[in-house]
């Protein structure tokens, strides 16, 4: 590696961390919203949610395409 490829390897690390600390923070956020409304909406009763939220996500993978083939790797 030569010091000219040295920034922009760096560059491309630190837009890459970037991008997953933006996800990662998103899911975070999301997660405690869910969190949130289990505690006062539902009482906070996880198997509600628990089984709400497992509908909802086959509903998620399965609307775009009509298929489940997102999940066949599992």
């Amino acid at each position: 590696m030569t010091k000219k490829d040295r920034p922009e390897m760096f560059r491309y690390i630190k837009q890459n961390f970037m991008i997953v600390l933006g996800l990662v923070l998103i899911w975070r956020g999301i997660w405690h919203l869910l969190d949130a409304v289990d505690i006062y909406l539902l009482g906070g009763n996880p198997f509600i949610t628990t089984v709400l939220g497992i509908f909802v996500g086959f509903a998620l993978l399965y609307i775009p395409d009509h298929d489940l083939k997102e999940i066949e790797q599992l």
